[in-house]
């Protein structure tokens, strides 16, 4: 028995009734939330408008799910369409099932519609939602380990993962957790990519083709560690040559870009200044004529006043400076009567 190791949740589901709760399903959809909150951020830092990110989500994450169970449902298909097998499994997402290169493809023409209703280029949204998409995986992992799925093989170190469901053809023991390695893989490299893009303005996709670049990586020798059924080709799984090819396709986006079109986009979204514009005019108070014409009456009247008082204290202050002229000339005035009458009487 192993000292120390990372239990097994002992359910997935949990009924409210007749409504099962599943928790692979709650990692999504909160890995989903997360994507669309940090992504509209992102949009809003780069010069977008708020809620274009949610907006063009309601497109791209329906395709996305459906792209990740076609990809898995065509790669392991003899889990549904060989003898002994229903096929109607197929629908059951909630049971697990998702490829994220299948996810991320189809999701990409989901947004690819939604952008092209907006009149907003692609690559800056994938450059806005690349990180967040990798925090939504690192989220969405958990919900493996909520299955006991998708471990690795067997180990003892003591961060092991124990699993105990014998469901499925699996053999309880001790296992590396890749689920856990894939998650803080995806993690780190949603950092990657947010300090990548302040570093080098990252700009016409090259944000995203980083994402993918990086996650390429660690999928590859993640993937190499899982025991679970998968196709081999030439020694390697299916998904290590996936892995191997996008990360090269990857690349060669972000030298080609870098060379062609420079620098990052100076306009994400062409509407979001003149919505600002209707948003202030909008915000501004309406004044009805009759209400304009009121204040404008009062206005007048009220100026009207203002220069009467002006007046009456101009004409005060003349008659004050006049009286205080002739008590100044006084004086002067009864001494010249006084010689008028003088030389009068000698004549």
């Amino acid at each position: 028995m192993e000292l120390a190791y990372i239990p097994s949740p002992s359910r997935g589901v949990w009924n409210l009734g007749p409504i099962p709760l599943r928790a692979y399903a709650f990692c999504i959809i909160i890995g989903v939330f997360v994507a669309v909150w940090l992504g509209n951020k992102r949009w809003v830092a780069r010069g977008g408008r708020s809620g274009t990110v949610a907006d063009i989500a309601v497109w791209a994450v329906p395709f996305g799910l459906v792209g990740g169970r076609l990809y898995h449902v065509i790669t392991d298909y003899e889990l549904y369409f060989t003898p002994g097998r229903d096929w109607v499994n197929a629908f059951k997402v909630w049971e697990g099932g998702l490829g994220i290169w299948g996810a991320i493809a189809l999701g990409a023409v989901g947004a690819w519609i939604g952008c092209r209703r907006r009149g907003i280029p692609l690559p800056a949204y994938a450059d806005a939602i690349a990180p967040g998409i990798a925090f939504a995986q690192a989220i969405g992992r958990w919900g493996n380990w909520f299955n006991q799925e998708l471990y690795g093989r067997e180990t003892h170190v003591p961060w092991a993962l124990h699993i105990t469901s014998t469901a499925g053809d699996r053999v309880p023991g001790y296992y590396h957790p890749t689920f856990l390695y894939e998650s803080l893989w995806c993690v780190g490299v949603g950092l990657l990519v947010i300090w990548a893009d302040r570093r080098f303005n990252l700009g016409h996709g090259r944000a995203f083709a980083l994402y993918v670049a990086a996650y390429c990586v660690g999928r590859g020798w993640i993937e190499y560690m899982r025991v679970d059924d998968a196709h081999h080709i030439l020694g390697l799984r299916l998904n290590d040559w996936t892995a191997m090819i996008v990360f090269l396709l990857a690349v060669a986006y972000m030298v080609v870009s870098a060379r062609l079109r420079p620098g990052r986009e100076a306009v994400v979204e062409p509407d979001a200044a003149d919505g600002s514009d209707e948003d202030d005019a909008e915000a501004a108070p309406v004044v009805s004529g009759g209400d304009a014409q009121d204040r404008a009456e009062t206005g007048t009247e009220a100026d009207v006043e203002d220069e009467a008082e002006d007046e009456g204290k101009d004409k005060t202050e003349a008659d004050a400076d006049a009286g205080d002229t002739a008590e100044a000339d006084g004086p002067e005035s009864s001494e010249t009567k006084d010689a008028a009458e003088s030389v009068t009487k000698k004549g």
